[in-house]
């Protein structure tokens, strides 16, 4: 991706497609995960690189959810 990681840069349409994009992504690594872990036979290498993806991506969904939804303080 050639856009601008400096989240301040973007608009929230982009954020937000950006957001379901990286969802979609850390459902896929879940599911990779999981079906690695359930055969038994799972590389220990690759599984730690899958997540590793995964909380780095959960990072970025994190950080563009508290900039589309800021916590107001009543």
């Amino acid at each position: 991706m050639n856009a601008p990681t400096d989240i301040s840069m973007k608009t929230d349409e982009v954020l937000r497609v950006e957001l379901e994009v990286f969802r979609r992504e850390h459902r896929d690594l879940d599911e990779a995960i999981r079906a690695m872990q359930g055969t038994g036979t799972a590389d220990q290498i690759t599984l730690q690189r899958l997540k590793k993806k995964k909380l780095a991506l959960k990072d970025k969904i994190a950080l563009i959810e508290d900039r589309l939804l800021p916590d107001i303080i009543a």
